[in-house]
């Protein structure tokens, strides 16, 4: 299923992509955007990881020059029966993290120095559980191929604006309704079959992280301190690649608080209600078996000691 939904999204973002094309330039550019489409599908396929990673300037990090925030994702893989994916850092105060790579063998998880300076042990390790369940579900290849084809198509729709009511009537048969539609109506479409993706995924992935790291409260308690200081602390990056901001646990952009049809995550507070709930169906021994595709293997939990360190000392991060 992941990968016809995969199909169909590429599907929908090379249709729209064709349709700016055309707007643009005829049946010419409609052939010129198909081309350009699929060349991207292709590089983006092979490459997305990189230049997201790239986008955010994030530093791989291994066991020596961050052993804790390392040991938790290599638990946590463990946990969930995946290979283990590149770790990097993001130097960015926000509080955020996000996973990227085109399937489990190819995958990387990104955490901000924000997140963990501001999180306690048992909460980086339910972060770092989501973002390994949307690479066991191969949420990663879906959401970086989307952000790139949505990018290029607000591209186009830039091109549009500032080049479009200059081409001649024959060039461009619609004339100024294509160059409206090019500047409008295709960003705002590719906008939302991003948004649509992200949204439906984000509690899969809550869900799945709290299976792997077995602590749902954790989860939820670091949502919430995500998303209060989301909002407040800017993420200069992700201001200026916003087509990216779907991949993030929390959307890193400003000004985003309504859980409406123009909202790139669901709204926080019903993830907490829903991780609260597994919390209370865990304990009472209710809850749903695990699918039999994405098994777990039994492991011992990641300590709530804070960054190992022992007692109720603030962490300090696992970077020189």
């Amino acid at each position: 299923m992941n990968l016809v939904r995969t199909a169909m999204l590429l599907a929908v973002m090379t249709a729209l992509f064709m349709a700016v094309g055309f707007a643009i330039g005829g049946r010419g550019g409609m052939m010129i955007a198909f081309v350009m489409a699929a060349g991207m599908n292709f590089f983006s396929y092979w490459n997305s990881d990189r230049m997201v990673l790239r986008m955010y300037r994030a530093q791989e990090v291994d066991e020596r020059s961050a052993p804790e925030y390392y040991g938790i994702v290599r638990d946590l893989a463990k946990n969930a029966g995946l290979p283990m994916p590149r770790v990097y850092v993001i130097d960015s105060p926000q509080p955020n993290a996000f996973a990227t790579g085109r399937n489990p063998e190819n995958a990387a998880v990104a955490a901000s120095t924000g997140l963990l300076k501001a999180l306690s042990y048992d909460e980086v390790a339910g972060v770092m559980a989501h973002e390994l369940a949307h690479v066991q579900y191969r949420d990663t290849l879906t959401m970086t191929l989307t952000a790139t084809l949505a990018g290029a198509i607000s591209m186009l729709g830039n091109f549009a604006f500032f080049f479009g009511g200059n081409r001649e009537s024959n060039n461009n048969p619609l004339g100024f309704i294509g160059v409206l539609v090019a500047m409008i109506v295709a960003p705002l479409a590719a906008m939302l079959v991003q948004m649509a993706i992200s949204r439906t995924r984000e509690y899969s992935a809550d869900r799945r992280g709290a299976e792997i790291c077995g602590k749902p409260l954790a989860l939820a308690s670091a949502l919430q301190k995500i998303a209060g200081a989301a909002h407040r602390i800017h993420n200069d990056d992700a201001e200026r690649n916003p087509a990216t901001a779907h991949m993030f646990i929390i959307n890193p952009l400003s000004g985003e608080r309504m859980d409406n049809l123009f909202s790139t995550h669901p709204n926080t507070e019903n993830r907490i209600a829903a991780l609260q709930q597994m919390a209370q169906d865990m304990s009472m021994g209710s809850t749903p078996p695990v699918r039999a595709d994405n098994p777990v293997r039994k492991s011992r939990s990641v300590p709530s000691t804070g960054w190992g360190r022992g007692g109720s000392e603030p962490p300090k991060g696992p970077w020189s």
